[in-house]
């Protein structure tokens, strides 16, 4: 694909991911202007920097690398990718996304489940 449709192509995916982002967040997410000759991020919401690719050949590393060269030390960077026919896909850093799984899951469960096998488990010794 030429430079100028390449261009077209990923201001579209931007503005694609934005819409996304806007409806599921509710708040309006607009794409940054310029950032290609910034070599920045994309969208940025928060702390949270985003880069976006819309291409059929992956180089997640690669990307990777250029959206974490923009950031600070309290910045969390993001490659939001999508390829043809394919739904939207995130890549992040697994120190950046343990908060977010921390604060969105319970271990209730899984701790009462703990306890009650661990509870069971002594019972058991103690009858035999």
């Amino acid at each position: 694909m030429g430079g100028k449709m390449s261009r077209n192509k990923g201001a579209g995916a931007e503005r694609e991911l934005s819409a996304l982002l806007s409806k599921a967040l509710g708040i309006e997410i607009k794409r940054k202007l310029g950032q290609a000759r910034d070599s920045g991020d994309d969208i940025q919401i928060g702390k949270y920097r985003i880069e976006v690719k819309r291409r059929e050949t992956l180089a997640i590393m690669q990307w990777c690398k250029q959206v974490e060269a923009c950031c600070q030390d309290e910045d969390v960077p993001v490659v939001a990718f999508r390829q043809n026919g394919q739904d939207w896909r995130v890549v992040m850093r697994l120190n950046d996304i343990l908060p977010l799984l921390k604060n969105t899951i319970s271990l209730e469960p899984f701790v009462s489940s703990v306890s009650q096998t661990t509870t069971e488990r002594k019972s058991s010794s103690d009858t035999e």
